[in-house]
Parts: C-alpha cells; sequence; structure tokens
C-alpha cells in the first residue's frame, strides 16, 4: 500500500510573516506582521533583502511567541535561491541547528512536517520552519531581469515577495495543533511549461490528498478548508478536475494561498501569487489567527512545489513536482483524531 498519513502530535506555538508592498496592498495586507515600502527592506540587493525577510520572520515569531534562540533546537528552512542563500545568509547569526531545505513552493509545508515529525516523535522539543521568496530574485534567477519587460503568459503566477516563520513545539499552549502529515511524492506528468507552474503541480497535489483521503477515511466535508499553496487559478481548477474524476469533489471547501493573497481584479498578478514565501505568509497570520479563535476547526494545508532549476528549463525538461500535506485543527479539536 501507498504510504499515507503519519498521526503527529505537536502544535504551532506562534508565526510571523513579512512582505513587500505588493502583498501589503492586497486583500490580506492588514494581517501581516511586517512589511517594506520598497521591496528592499534596507538592504542594497533583492538577494539580501530576502535573507532580512527571513532573519525578520523568524525574530518576530520568536517575539511573538516569547521564545529565546536557545530554546529552539533546530531551523528547517529555504527559499528559490540556488543554494537557498536567502536562508542561509539571513539566519547565519543564530545560534541554533540549522537544515537549509528546497522544496520550491512546498518549502514552508515540508519544513512544518519536519519539525512536526520530530517534535512528536520526542527527539526535539521545539522547531522552527522558515521560507521566503522574491519576485525580482526569482525573475532573475528563473526567467529575466525584470527590466527586460518580457511579456506574461496568462498562466503565468506572480511570485509574493514575503517571508513567514513557524516555531513547532508540545501541544500545551499552541496556537493550533498538528495532528497528521502526509510527505509528497515527486509525480512528473510531462508538463514543460515554466510559465504554467499551476499545471505541474496539480497532479502532485490530486496524489497527496486521494492518500491522505484513502489512507484516513476522512471526505472532504470533514474540513472547514482544503488550501493548497501555491497552486494559482489555473492550477486549482485542474486539481478540482482531477479529484471529481476520482470521485472526490473538494470545491466546496477548497482555496489557495496564491488566489487569496492578491485582488485579481485591481492587481495583474495573471493566474495568481506563487513563491516559497506566498503560503508560509497566508499560514502564518491569517489561517493561524482563524484557527486559534475557532472560526476554523480543521483545515488541510498542502505547499505544493516546481521541482525545477534554471538549466532544467533552458533544457527543455519537463517538471516534476511536490505536495506535502498538514492537517491542522483548533485547539478546541484535541480530541478529534485522524483514524
Amino acid at each position: 500500500m501507498r504510504k499515507g498519513c503519519i498521526q503527529t502530535s505537536c502544535g504551532i506555538l506562534s508565526a510571523a510573516s513579512v512582505v513587500g508592498k505588493k502583498e501589503k496592498d492586497g486583500p490580506l495586507g492588514s494581517c501581516f506582521d511586517l512589511h517594506s515600502a520598497d521591496d528592499r527592506f534596507g538592504q542594497r540587493t533583492w538577494e539580501k533583502a530576502e535573507a532580512e525577510m527571513q532573519r525578520l520572520a523568524l525574530n518576530t515569531a520568536m517575539a511573538k511567541g516569547e521564545i529565546d534562540q536557545y530554546a529552539i533546537e533546530a531551523i528547517f528552512a529555504g527559499d528559490l535561491l540556488n543554494q537557498c542563500v536567502g536562508a542561509a545568509y539571513g539566519l547565519k547569526d543564530f545560534d541554533v541547528p540549522y537544515f537549509g531545505l528546497y522544496g520550491a513552493c512546498s518549502t514552508a509545508a515540508e519544513g512544518l512536517l519536519l519539525s512536526s515529525l520530530l517534535v512528536s516523535g520526542g527527539l526535539i522539543k521545539r522547531a522552527a520552519a522558515v521560507a521566503s521568496s522574491h519576485f525580482c530574485t526569482a525573475e532573475r534567477q528563473y526567467r529575466s531581469p525584470i527590466e527586460y519587460g518580457g511579456q506574461r503568459a496568462p498562466t503565468a503566477q506572480w511570485t509574493v515577495t514575503g517571508a513567514g516563520a513557524f516555531i513547532v513545539g508540545e501541544g500545551q499552549g499552541a496556537a493550533a495543533l498538528v495532528k497528521g502529515v502526509c510527505p509528497g511524492i515527486v509525480v512528473e506528468k510531462g508538463v514543460r511549461d515554466s510559465a504554467n507552474m499551476g499545471a505541474a503541480m496539480a497532479p502532485a497535489t490530486a496524489d497527496t490528498l486521494l492518500r491522505f483521503f484513502d489512507t484516513t477515511g476522512k471526505k472532504p466535508r470533514d474540513f472547514d478548508l482544503i488550501v493548497t499553496g501555491d497552486l494559482g487559478y489555473e492550477g486549482g481548477d485542474i486539481l478540482c478536475e482531477l479529484m471529481a474524476l476520482e470521485g472526490v469533489d473538494i470545491r466546496d471547501v477548497y482555496n489557495d494561498c496564491g488566489m487569496m493573497i492578491y485582488n485579481r481584479e485591481v492587481q495583474d498578478t495573471h493566474a495568481g501569487g506563487s513563491g516559497c514565501g506566498c503560503s508560509a505568509a497566508v499560514l502564518a497570520t491569517y489561517l493561524l489567527p482563524k484557527l486559534e479563535c475557532g472560526e476554523l476547526r480543521r483545515i488541510l494545508f498542502l505547499g505544493t512545489g516546481a521541482m525545477m532549476s534554471p538549466q532544467s528549463i533552458q533544457q527543455g525538461e519537463s517538471i516534476p513536482a511536490v505536495a506535502h500535506l498538514l492537517c491542522i485543527t483548533s485547539k478546541e479539536e484535541k480530541e478529534w483524531t485522524l483514524c
């Protein structure tokens, strides 16, 4: 049998987000903790600005939770830059064991998943998960410098300038509980268009969701929200169609962080937002507060990543993808189980 859900017993103790101007001007702008008026965060280069976002996000999460860095036993962090330099440079002054991750847009979920497994297994008491992306660094690395002014395809997504940080620990006093995780399997269906990452990632997301439902016996109606990050409008529609073909209708409870963070009618973001910082920021300071206050009781959070590189794109390779799932509930659902 294909592997599915792993039950966990831990909580998200605190979280914080840092975003750029475009994100601050979006529909969720009032939720984010910190923002920069010029997307540079006082730094000389875009790459240093992204590193600064990671530093600010983790510092803010620790401050909100009144948690000292020496109480954190591991940091799982990543971004879209080569060798994850945004995370490495941004978090280099923290005296905490560091694990660099590359999961593309699934990085926040991947870091939360690994943190949850370690804490639930009793190996450590607290871990941090941090992820970021920056529109200008991503454009420079994956496409062309923004000064080039290249035409964007309708299916293209806008890389979010943002970062999110989470501190995971034992459930007592947590803002929300992590009840289970479902690690993703790499899925590749022949999509080669780097301007349509939603199409590349949707099959991997469907695979993870179906495995979760198969192994737990749960149904979409058992959850207030199934949220992906970040399929955008294109990939979100494909996911709903793929699930419907398998007899699972998720449309009534489905949304996507890339669709939530921008106003499509006012902000020209085409198929919505993307990037490691998109789902990280939306979960940290929009979804988690709704869980903490009980407005949401149970959600499935899926980080979706297109595992491409500049070289693989140039060589015409197809785009493999992965989707990691976390089942997160409010504190009031502490007796609710996945089995």
